[in-house]
C-alpha cells in the first residue's frame, strides 16, 4: 500500500509540474541563400522546372511574412500554420534556407524586440549543408487520408493537400467505419471532383490504408493523417526520390508541430515529437547502418505513418499493412512500422527526405499523453509480433539482433537518464533556451532538448503497453476472423 501511495503522490506531483509547462509561440524563418554562405538557391528552380503547380495560390493564403531592415534583408519571418504572427515570449522556429527546412532553433523574444532579428541570430548559427540537388519529375501519386468523424480537422488537412506542387496527383479520403455521414457529406460539397471519397465499414487504420490501396492508380501512394497540415512541397519532396533509385520501395519524412499551446503539446516536442532530424538518410538492406544493431527491426527510427510513402506496387507486393496492427484495432497501433520493416525485408530500400515537411496538431490534453504513450508501447510490440506472425524466416535474424539491441538500449537509457536530470534542473541540454543565446541543440534538427522533464508515469504506461502489445495483436487478428465469419 505503503509504495501505492508513492506512486499516486509522484504521479500528482508530475501532473502539477506539467501543469505548470507555457505555451510557446510557432513560426518558421526562412533566411535565405545567401545569409551565411549557404544553399544557391537551385530547389526553389528546380520546383518550377521539374513540378509546376499552385504553390502560388498556397503562399497567398499564408500569413504575411516578416523583414526586418537593414542588416537582415535575405530573412523572412512567419507564423506557423494557423498561428498568429509572433511576438515577444518563446517561439519554436523552423528555420529554413532557401526554402529548404534545415534546422529548429527555440528563442525568447524580449519585450519590444523585433522578433525577426531576435530569431535570425540563432538560426544563423546553425550549418547550411550542402545545396539540394536539382529535383526529378516526380511520378505520378495518390494521397490517402483515413478518417473518422473528424470533419473540420478534414477540411484543414485537404485544403493543404489542394495546394500541392506536384504535377500529377489525386486523392483519396477513406472515411473508416463512419458513424455519421459528415465526411462524405464535406467531401461531396466541398471538394466535389476534386478528391474521391471511399468508405471502409471495418475499423482499424491499417484497413483503412489497405482499402485506399487497394483504390489507389499511381505509381506512388503516400499516407498522411487528417490532423496536419502539409507544407505547399511536401508531396514532391516525398515522391521524386522513386523517379532517381528503382530500388526504393519507401519514403519518409519530416513532422514538426503546428502549434505548441498547451502543456502536452509542448512536452511532447520537448523529448523530439516526430521528427527525425534533418539530415537525409537512405537505408539499405543491403549495407545495414552501423548505429542500428536491431536494423530492419528499428522501424521508430524511420519515420511516422503521418508522412509516409511506397512505390504502390512493392507495398501491394508485400501485402499491404496487416489489418491486425494499428489504431483502432485491439493492437493500438504499429501499421506505419509494419510496412516499414516488409518493405526492407523485400530488399528495397527506404529514405529519409527532411524537405518532405507536415506540420502536425498534437493531442492537447495529459489524457491524450496518456492514451498516447502506452498506444505506442503496444503499437511496438504488437508489429513486431506481427512481422515474426507473417514472416517467421525473420525470427533467426531476429534474435540474432537482441543482444546486440539490448545494448544499445542501455546506452541511450543512460543518456536519456543524464538529459532528463539536466532538464529537471531546468537548463536545456545544448544551449540556453530562455535568454535567446543560442539554438537549443548543436545539429540541424536536434530540438530534442528534454527542456521539461519526462514523467514517470508516462514512461510506466509505456512499458505495459508493450507487455500488452503481442495480446491485443492477437486478439485483433481474432476479431477479424469473426468478422470475415460474419460477412459470409
Amino acid at each position: 500500500m505503503a509504495g501505492v501511495r508513492r506512486a499516486r503522490q509522484g504521479t500528482r506531483r508530475e501532473i502539477e509540474g506539467f501543469l505548470g509547462i507555457g505555451p510557446v509561440q510557432v513560426a518558421e524563418l526562412d533566411i535565405g541563400a545567401d545569409a551565411s554562405g549557404g544553399g544557391e538557391g537551385v530547389e526553389g528552380a528546380a520546383r518550377t522546372e521539374e513540378a509546376p503547380g499552385v504553390e502560388g495560390a498556397a503562399q497567398a493564403e499564408r500569413a504575411p511574412g516578416v523583414r526586418s531592415a537593414a542588416g537582415s534583408a535575405a530573412a523572412e519571418l512567419r507564423p506557423g500554420p494557423g498561428s498568429a504572427p509572433v511576438t515577444s515570449g518563446a517561439v519554436f522556429v523552423l528555420v529554413r534556407r532557401a526554402g529548404r527546412p534545415i534546422g529548429t532553433v527555440l528563442g525568447q523574444v524580449p519585450e519590444g524586440a523585433d522578433p525577426e532579428e531576435v530569431l535570425a541570430g540563432l538560426a544563423r548559427k546553425l550549418p547550411g549543408g550542402e545545396p539540394p540537388e536539382p529535383l526529378p519529375r516526380p511520378p505520378s501519386a495518390s494521397v490517402v487520408v483515413a478518417t473518422r468523424e473528424r470533419a473540420d480537422q478534414l477540411a484543414r488537412a485537404l485544403d493543404s493537400l489542394l495546394a500541392q506542387d506536384h504535377p500529377d496527383f489525386e486523392i483519396v479520403v477513406v472515411d473508416n467505419a463512419p458513424v455519421t455521414g459528415e465526411t462524405r457529406e464535406l467531401v461531396e460539397r466541398k471538394y466535389g471532383e476534386r478528391v474521391r471519397y471511399v468508405c471502409e465499414p471495418v475499423p482499424g487504420l491499417a484497413i483503412a490504408h489497405n482499402r485506399g490501396l487497394a483504390a489507389v492508380r499511381s505509381e506512388v501512394i503516400a499516407f498522411t493523417d487528417d490532423d496536419v497540415v502539409a507544407d505547399p512541397h511536401w508531396l514532391t519532396e516525398l515522391t521524386a526520390p522513386f523517379a532517381a533509385d528503382p530500388r526504393l520501395g519507401c519514403t519518409t519524412g519530416l513532422i514538426l508541430p503546428a502549434r505548441l499551446r498547451t502543456p502536452a503539446q509542448v512536452l511532447l516536442e520537448s523529448h523530439g515529437g516526430f521528427a527525425k532530424g534533418f539530415t537525409p538518410r537512405t537505408y539499405d538492406p543491403a549495407d545495414p547502418p552501423a548505429d542500428e544493431p536491431l536494423f530492419p527491426f528499428t522501424a521508430g527510427r524511420f519515420g511516422s505513418g503521418a508522412n509516409m510513402a511506397f512505390r504502390t506496387a512493392v507495398l501491394r507486393a508485400v501485402g499491404g499493412f496487416d489489418p491486425a496492427t494499428g489504431a483502432g484495432t485491439p493492437a493500438r497501433g504499429g501499421d506505419d512500422l509494419y510496412g516499414f520493416v516488409r518493405v526492407l525485408a523485400e530488399g528495397q530500400r527506404l529514405r529519409y527526405t527532411p524537405s518532405a515537411l507536415v506540420w502536425h496538431h498534437h493531442r492537447e490534453t495529459w489524457r491524450d499523453l496518456e492514451t498516447q504513450a502506452y498506444g505506442y508501447g503496444a503499437g511496438l510490440t504488437a508489429y513486431l509480433t506481427a512481422i515474426l506472425v507473417n514472416r517467421p524466416s525473420l525470427l533467426p535474424a531476429f534474435l540474432a539482433r537482441v543482444p546486440g539491441g539490448l545494448a544499445h538500449a542501455r546506452g541511450l537509457t543512460a543518456v536519456r537518464a543524464t538529459a532528463d536530470g539536466a532538464a529537471t534542473d531546468g537548463d536545456a541540454t545544448d544551449g540556453d533556451a530562455t535568454d535567446g543565446t543560442g539554438p537549443v541543440a548543436d545539429v540541424p534538427g536536434g530540438h530534442d532538448s528534454r527542456t521539461h522533464p519526462w514523467p514517470r508515469r508516462l514512461s510506466r504506461l509505456q512499458r505495459q503497453g508493450m507487455l500488452y502489445g503481442p495480446v491485443g495483436y492477437l486478439r485483433a487478428r481474432r476479431a477479424l476472423r469473426t468478422v470475415a465469419l460474419e460477412a459470409r
